[in-house]
């Protein structure tokens, strides 16, 4: 049987590194298994690009440019280790896939969404996330949270105006696709977070396993 796709999404700041253990914690628990990997990387090269992508530079790095690394990392990241732990029978719990380039190269960066969709096709075609947990928070707050941080990337050193468009963008693919987001308010106190987290996987779970609860 293969395994299911299992996304957290959201800007810096909300949490996602806490709750990716809280996902983990909660498929162990089901007795599930699972391998945790991110974006962009997750294998070798997929790193190497990850470091390209996200160090401070004095050169300016074009939309366009960022988009084509993004989805040489996520080329790779999909053929030589997502599809082929999927195609085994385990779960994978990935911090950030294609909703993210949506989100900060479309929404941020103001790439048009019909070349983000161009290249999602030729990357990952029909493999989309069983499940997307997107940690929602005002972009203030959540930057507050993430200067807390020692030293900035590339994305953390952006405005607030740069992360409230990423925002949006993420907010209308969820209104788009109910059926795979849950939204989350990552706001919340911690507990609230990682129980609502929690919560929604404990639910996916039972609709893979026994079909939607009448």
């Amino acid at each position: 049987m293969r395994g299911r796709f299992i996304t957290l999404e959201g800007i810096e700041g909300v949490g996602k590194t806490t709750q990716v253990a809280t996902v983990r914690a909660t498929l162990e628990a089901l007795g599930r298994r699972f391998h945790g990997t991110r974006e962009p990387g997750g294998t070798p090269l997929a790193e190497d690009i990850r470091a390209l992508v996200l160090a401070p530079r004095i050169e300016p790095v074009p939309g366009s440019a960022e988009l084509l690394l993004m989805f040489a990392a996520r080329a790779v990241h999909v053929a030589n280790l997502i599809e082929p732990t999927l195609a085994a029978g385990q779960d994978v719990v990935c911090d950030r896939f294609t909703d993210a380039t949506y989100a900060y190269q479309g929404g941020g960066r103001g790439v048009p969404a019909a070349a983000v969709a161009a290249l999602e096709a030729i990357t990952h075609g029909g493999l989309q996330p069983d499940l997307t947990l997107l940690l929602d928070a005002p972009p203030a707050l959540a930057l507050q949270r993430a200067n807390r941080r020692s030293a900035a990337d590339r994305f953390e050193a952006e405005t607030l105006a740069f992360f409230e468009r990423v925002r949006a963008a993420y907010l209308a693919r969820a209104v788009a696709e109910p059926q795979r987001f849950v939204v989350v308010d990552a706001a919340q106190p911690l507990a609230a977070v990682s129980a609502a987290v929690a919560r929604a996987v404990q639910t996916a779970v039972v609709t893979w396993t026994h079909g939607p609860v009448p």
